[in-house]
């Protein structure tokens, strides 16, 4: 397992050619916070080349738990000490999709007094499918965290015709409004 930081990518299918399938695994820890961890959202983007959603069928979350094509799909259940995971099809995934952004945002609603930096724990981390065995994780994203209630995790994108894998950790004080403003996304 090698655990990298933000900003840092490594080239998943140039490392592993026969690599298929990756499970992107979600991990948070809110300790006795019950009502900020019972209102996480783990949300998966298929983007453009330009970091747009391609559309709103390409928004994979727990009121829509996968892509139009399959290639992209929320677990129901997270194995392996994962609060949330999503599979990828790395070979299913449409060619107009250039980036696979895993996002991280406390659902609307909740009191206001509740953010992500009060979590002692936040991970991302890229799993073999086929194995099982764990290939890269970002370090912990949680103490870099204060004020904001969305963040983005880590994205899958396409690289000299393979896949590379980004620890992004880049939070949002506007939560999921402040994501859908970046990537396009119709609220």
């Amino acid at each position: 397992m090698a655990e990298m930081r933000r900003g840092s990518n490594v080239e998943l299918t140039r490392e592993i050619p026969d690599l298929a399938k990756v499970i992107l695994g979600v991990r948070f820890n809110a300790g006795s916070e019950h009502v900020l961890a019972d209102n996480l959202v783990v949300a998966t983007l298929l983007t453009d080349r330009s970091s747009r959603i391609l559309s709103d069928e390409h928004f994979v979350f727990f009121n829509q738990l996968s892509s139009p094509e399959e290639s992209v799909s929320q677990r129901e259940a997270a194995l392996g000490g994962d609060d949330e995971q999503v599979e990828v099809d790395l070979a299913a995934v449409p060619a107009a999709v250039e980036r696979v952004v895993v996002v991280l945002y406390l659902n609307e609603g909740i009191a206001q007094r509740r953010s992500l930096g009060q979590l002692r724990e936040c991970v991302i981390r890229v799993v073999d499918a086929g194995n099982n065995s764990e290939l890269v994780r970002s370090e912990n994203l949680a103490p870099a965290l204060s004020a904001e209630t969305a963040i983005a995790l880590g994205e899958l994108y396409r690289h000299s015709g393979g896949w590379k894998f980004k620890v992004i950790g880049d939070g949002y004080t506007k939560g999921i409004a402040g994501i859908a403003a970046d990537y396009g996304i119709a609220l």
